[in-house]
């Protein structure tokens, strides 16, 4: 598969409004190509995959065999593959090989941020650094010119259906104040039509949303609801 060129990647543009990725760990992983097909014509801008080796994170979930059928099953969607992993070197030539769009992995994990973020560059693709609700942003600080994106955790990395922290929203004011528009700063737990408001209004530009989407019956109107009509993106939050 041809690698798609930074300069035109989703995760590599000024935005007007924030992006929505359903997590596929709250899908239906029997009926998961048509879910995601679904979360697609419902207005998601790209589709995010939570690895995770038991290790890192108390749970395990998927591998590269999974993001490579997402693929298959979505030609064309924005894959952002989130390594909650241990050794994250091991993964980041299987995922790229698999299809993925933006490799994020944890700044609490092994290795060097600044030289995976460079064997994730090679293959012509994104690189986003991860925090844990534990984590400080300026554990982020020497590396903002060097990632595309930043998640911060609002919940505590290995499980879906957790309650939203609003400790991530000072980290996410601090990180938007210090990156450029073409970057994103990324929020993943607990986002709902509220929550995604305030994460917004502190500058998020992208958000994941797992159980609220995929517990709709109407996907389209999920996606919707996290897209607030009256904050523009950097707006301060005051929540």
């Amino acid at each position: 598969m041809k690698p798609q060129p930074r300069a035109e990647s989703l995760f590599r543009r000024a935005l007007k409004g924030p992006l929505v990725g359903p997590s596929i760990l709250s899908a239906d992983f029997g009926r998961l190509g048509a879910q995601v097909k679904s979360v697609l014509r419902g207005g998601a801008d790209f589709i995010h995959i939570d690895i995770m080796d038991g290790h890192f994170v108390g749970n395990l979930s998927m591998g590269p065999a999974v993001c490579a059928a997402v693929r298959r099953a979505a030609p064309r969607a924005f894959l952002d593959v989130h390594l909650m992993v241990t050794d994250p070197g091991l993964f980041i030539d299987p995922f790229a090989n698999a299809g993925a769009d933006n490799i994020t992995f944890h700044v609490e994990a092994k290795g060097s941020p600044r030289a995976l973020l460079r064997r994730i560059h090679a293959y012509g693709i994104c690189g986003g650094v991860a925090i844990r609700p534990q984590t400080p942003w300026r554990s982020l600080e020497g590396l903002l010119a060097h990632a595309d994106l930043f998640l911060v955790m609002s919940v505590n990395p290995g499980f879906g259906g957790q309650a939203f922290l609003p400790s991530a929203l000072p980290k996410v004011r601090a990180l938007r104040a210090r990156v450029s528009r073409h970057q994103r700063i990324e929020l993943d737990g607990g986002i709902n039509a509220d929550t995604a408001r305030r994460c917004v209004g502190a500058g998020g530009d992208a958000l994941v949303a797992g159980n609220f989407v995929f517990s709709s019956s109407n996907y389209a109107k999920a996606i919707r609801s996290l897209r607030p009509a009256t904050t523009k993106l950097g707006l301060r939050d005051r929540g």
